[in-house]
């Protein structure tokens, strides 16, 4: 343990240092982030694992990777920096027309293509040296308990892997602030002019090719779990990663598919792909902004979770921004 005089003469940079290299896993990008040469980087690593006995970091091939007492470390880090951060927002509020700070945010890609386009706008407008990072969140596969499924992505916020997470969960552990940002629903996606437009029945749906947007691989999905209470089935053709490269295939193909609605109305037309109406019952759900509560100390995140709380759906079904402007218009 650390006595007074010792704690006396610790750098808070070397946290900071910590913070970023445990988000980056890279020491070249930690540099870049924090404007220091690598050199200054391995140095202040050298400092800390000297400080706290421990190595905290791993080179590998591709960066570096936290020991077991970095990562045990991270939470307590993120903590101590995040009350800092708010004593001194309160003496130098965060402005974010001269804020030159870079927002990670995690969420599925059905998500973050949803509200990425409205984000970057409004932050062009009213926080230009602001950047965002966007990491890619999946559920936990082999879990039906959302709890469980996304537990990952809540430890990542409390390791501070990142700053915030939207996801498509409601029961957050009461730790975690959490604020709604909009509903929604699966519709059936086809090529325009797809046959299954003037014939959307049910029989016809399960005699369809189907394409389902699964990370793993895995071929089943809500959609199978609500034909087998009807006694049906359907054949799935193809999965794919992500629900861009599912919009790519239904262009070309004559497969049809589950996507969230606002995602295709987003996107869609690019590819000449539309809506049809279910013809069974499809989820619906809340999407969610989450991150740990402590976090909200920082001016700048709660800066950032009002912006987002800023963009709605109109009675459109179009993003619209606080400017008055307007964009055009997770397992299936």
């Amino acid at each position: 343990m650390l006595n007074q005089t010792d704690l006396s003469r610790i750098d808070l940079n070397l946290l900071v240092l910590f913070e970023i290299v445990f988000q980056e896993r890279h020491v070249g990008r930690s540099a870049e982030r924090l404007h220091l040469s690598p050199s200054a980087i391995s140095h202040g690593l050298g400092r800390l694992r000297a400080l706290l006995g421990d190595p905290l970091f791993l080179k590998t091939p591709k960066g570096v990777v936290p020991t077991e007492r970095a990562s045990q470390l991270a939470a307590s880090v993120a903590e101590i920096l995040a009350r800092v951060r708010g004593v001194v927002s309160t003496a130098t509020p965060f402005d974010q027309r001269h804020s030159t700070r870079r927002f990670v945010i995690g969420a599925p890609d059905g998500i973050s293509s949803v509200i990425l386009p409205s984000l970057l706008e409004t932050l062009r407008e009213v926080a230009p040296g602001v950047d965002v990072g966007i990491r890619q969140l999946l559920p936990t596969q082999g879990f039906t308990a959302l709890h469980l499924a996304w537990r990952d992505a809540l430890k990542e916020l409390e390791d501070r892997t990142m700053d915030i997470a939207i996801i498509p969960f409601d029961d957050i552990p009461v730790r975690f602030h959490k604020q709604k940002l909009y509903e929604e629903e699966f519709v059936i996606a086809v090529r325009k002019g797809h046959s299954f437009q003037r014939n959307p029945t049910l029989n016809r749906y399960c005699e369809m090719e189907h394409l389902v947007v699964s990370h793993t691989g895995d071929v089943t999905g809500f959609v199978d779990v609500e034909l087998a209470k009807k006694s049906l089935t359907r054949r799935v053709a193809l999965t794919v990663p992500n629900f861009i490269f599912a919009l790519s295939v239904l262009a070309e193909t004559e497969m049809i598919s589950a996507l969230p609605r606002r995602f295709l109305e987003i996107h869609g037309a690019r590819f000449n792909v539309v809506a049809v109406k279910a013809p069974l019952p499809l989820p619906r759900f809340s999407i969610n902004v989450v991150l740990p509560k402590v976090a909200m100390m920082d001016a700048g995140l709660a800066w950032l979770v009002q912006l987002l709380g800023q963009v709605r759906t109109g009675n459109d079904r179009s993003f619209v921004l606080r400017s008055g402007k307007r964009n055009r218009s997770m397992h299936s």
